[in-house]
């Protein structure tokens, strides 16, 4: 059996391709080919104000600390407006009573340098209480479309988890289903430490399997762009077509394969 946990930690050229998570493997008892479970209907979203010095507070979690409420999770997605990838979630539970270093210096992942998002994903790891990746694939995407599979993605983080969480604080607006309660912010990743520091996790771990996987499609430089439409990236979606990574559903890749129109899925900036 695969452990999630091993793909975030592992340096892109330790990480064994052909282990890594594809249809239908099981990963830590999770089937990637898992149905999808519905949202709640109804959601309140939270807009929090923006914090002195752009940087993410803990009073969102000090709140519900003080309520007694301890394992409290902070959840984030990325790659849900990529061309091709995976869309991949992390979830990270922080420690009440710890104060690590890098507290100071964490942000939302988009916010950050590489390097400085290749520091701080090892110490957050090594620091929090839990932490949990999870995926949804290409396929899964094409079949579900993006808000179902990225919702399915942070399930798996969830449930990657080792300790079930008593809340969820999620980055966001989408209606998610968790087996607990849970709490949507919107612009979470830039204000609240738990999602910032889920996204840092998230986005180091898919940016590994980005660069893992570009040897086999070096036309696309997918160790550069990750996926996403980069203006050398639409020319050689253009000039070559689509290869096996690419999400079929989405506009440009269909368009590049002379697919019939399906439904209209449009980039995110995430």
């Amino acid at each position: 059996m695969v452990d999630f946990r091993l793909f975030a930690a592992a340096p892109p050229e330790a990480l064994p391709i052909d282990g890594l998570p594809i249809d239908g493997l099981p990963i830590d008892g999770l089937l990637l080919d898992a149905p999808l479970v519905d949202a709640p209907a109804k959601l309140a979203v939270r807009t929090l104000p923006r914090p002195r010095g752009n940087r993410p507070t803990r009073s969102v979690e000090l709140d519900l600390w003080r309520q007694g409420l301890q394992r409290v999770a902070g959840i984030d997605e990325v790659g849900r407006g990529a061309l091709a990838g995976p869309v991949v979630s992390a979830a990270v539970t922080l420690a009440p009573n710890a104060r690590p270093a890098w507290l100071r210096d964490v942000r939302d992942s988009k916010a950050l340098t590489p390097r400085q998002r290749s520091r701080l994903a090892p110490l957050i790891k090594a620091s929090v209480a839990d932490w949990g990746v999870g995926w949804a694939t290409r396929d899964e995407i094409d079949r579900h479309g993006i808000v179902p599979a990225t919702r399915l993605s942070m399930q798996r983080a969830v449930a990657a988890l080792r300790d079930v969480p008593e809340f969820v604080l999620v980055d966001g607006t989408d209606r998610h289903d968790f087996p607990c309660g849970f709490e949507a912010i919107k612009k979470g990743d830039a204000r609240v430490t738990s999602i910032a520091a889920a996204s840092v996790v998230a986005k180091v771990a898919r940016d590994a399997w980005m660069e893992a996987i570009s040897g086999r499609n070096p036309t696309f430089n997918f160790a550069s762009n990750k996926g996403y439409s980069s203006a050398a990236h639409l020319r050689s979606l253009a000039d070559q077509g689509p290869c096996s990574e690419h999400r079929r559903s989405f506009a440009p890749v269909r368009e590049a394969a002379g697919d019939a129109p399906r439904e209209l899925s449009l980039p995110f900036d995430c």
